[in-house]
């Protein structure tokens, strides 16, 4: 059976790492019988300073971030526009895994299927062609402005549609269940921001972090990363 009512998501992020880094951006496209009904765009405030890499990759600036909401602010909205769909998405599991790790934070629960567009690219196509989303919209004619989500959902959406017309098997193209595993971070506590405070003041550090919006595991990386810069 054909997959003709989903979501699509992508995520620009500060980095790789779902456990370590955080969501900038948010995009979705709401499809069905095939057509886009409805989109989501929404920046969001990281709680950290943006990496110049990260800037070139999406063009997305500091002060482009300037007064957004942090994720937590807009999560209702993000998972109302998502309900209970199945989510498509090039390396979906990535932009899942995101997703998921602010849920879980949040006590919240979030569990759903999802269609992968780039296992489908490496099972159907050529293994000597590049299958990141800009090459295959290359090969398939899909118009992209590359590394801005709302612009890699409308490309992936197009891709999906592309790939399932052209190689479709119910086996390969059946939803899958999404896993990803993570326990709940806990906020920074008293004794630990009043330490980082410190530390700061005392190195004369700027900090990368919004403090009051970091996790213990976070406000202790930071902690090790600044002594082994500066010293205990």
């Amino acid at each position: 059976m054909m997959t003709q009512d989903y979501t699509v998501i992508d995520l620009e992020t500060t980095g790789l790492d779902p456990k370590k880094e955080r969501i900038i951006q948010v995009g979705a496209v709401k499809v069905r019988q095939d057509q886009i009904v409805d989109r989501l765009d929404i920046l969001i405030a990281p709680g950290k300073k943006l990496e110049e890499r990260i800037t070139e990759l999406t063009g997305i600036r500091e002060q482009d971030l300037e007064g957004k909401p942090y994720i937590e602010e807009v999560l209702s909205e993000i998972l109302e526009f998502l309900g209970q769909d199945i989510l498509i998405g090039h390396r979906i599991l990535f932009d899942y895994s995101f997703l998921k790790k602010v849920c879980t934070n949040q006590k919240i629960p979030f569990e759903r299927k999802g269609i992968d567009t780039l296992k489908l690219a490496r099972r159907y196509l050529p293994p000597e062609e590049k299958k990141n989303l800009p090459n295959l919209c290359k090969r398939y004619e899909i118009e992209y402005t590359p590394h801005r989500a709302l612009e890699d959902a409308l490309a992936t959406h197009t891709l999906y549609q592309k790939l399932r017309a052209d190689f479709f098997e119910e086996e390969t193209f059946a939803p899958k269940p999404l896993l990803f595993k993570f326990k709940k971070g806990s906020p920074i506590t008293k004794a630990q921001k009043e330490r980082l405070l410190e530390t700061l003041q005392r190195h004369g550090i700027e900090s990368q972090y919004d403090i009051a919006t970091m996790t213990k595991n976070e406000a202790s990386r930071y902690l090790d990363q600044i002594a082994a810069t500066f010293g205990r």
